[in-house]
């Protein structure tokens, strides 16, 4: 049986700037609910200074430049992405509700089968 797996290496550092990352995601909670005296300027501005600040201190991390990695590949990958022509797209929508129209045909006349089967005929509570 064969097993990945998978080791994650996180230095001292980046600990420390995760760490500060929070403390500074926190630190602009606090500062925006304890500006509400000076106004919805000065809250919003902390609030988006402070997370600025620190989306700018976790992408200088190991984990953010692993995130960051990703998101270029998802990226490159989405590029390679053959999407359809507008007719197509149409032909394939047009197809999807037909089949839903027959299904919800066929599965109210089985709905109505069943009912007159078991209330009719087996059980006789229609009569």
């Amino acid at each position: 049986m064969a097993t990945s797996q998978v080791q994650t290496v996180v230095s001292p550092l980046d600990k420390v700037k995760l760490a500060g990352v929070v403390l500074l995601v926190v630190g602009a909670l606090v500062a925006y609910y304890l500006l509400a005296k000076q106004g919805p300027l000065a809250q919003w501005g902390a609030l988006l200074v402070g997370l600025a600040v620190a989306a700018g201190v976790f992408f200088v991390s190991e984990p953010g430049r692993e995130l960051a990695a990703f998101g270029r590949d998802a990226v490159r990958e989405v590029k390679k992405v053959v999407w359809p022509s507008r007719k197509e797209a149409i032909q394939m929508t047009a197809y999807v509700f037909g089949f839903v129209a027959l299904m919800a045909i066929f599965l109210w006349l089985t709905d109505k089968t069943l009912a007159w089967v078991l209330y009719d005929l087996v059980l006789g509570w229609r009569k």
